[in-house]
């Protein structure tokens, strides 16, 4: 709820202002413009939640694991 709250106040108070989110949980991000995925410190993908399901293997196996239970 904490973060829904931090999520939309951001979008209200700043909605045209780029914002960069940190996070390991995807229902953090899932409603990015762009995601990117880091694995051992390079970049392994990049783009929107759709995308990254259909072809990107970490983001999918992260996905898999967090949707028990969540909000995806």
């Amino acid at each position: 709820a904490t973060e829904a709250r931090i999520r939309e106040g951001l979008a209200h108070k700043l909605p045209h202002m780029t914002k960069i989110i940190i996070a390991q949980r995807i229902s953090s991000v899932r409603h990015a413009d762009q995601i990117l995925i880091l694995d051992d410190g390079k970049v392994n993908g990049i783009g929107t939640h759709e995308e990254l399901l259909k072809g990107n293997e970490i983001y999918r196996q992260i996905y898999d694991s967090q949707k028990e239970g969540a909000e995806l």
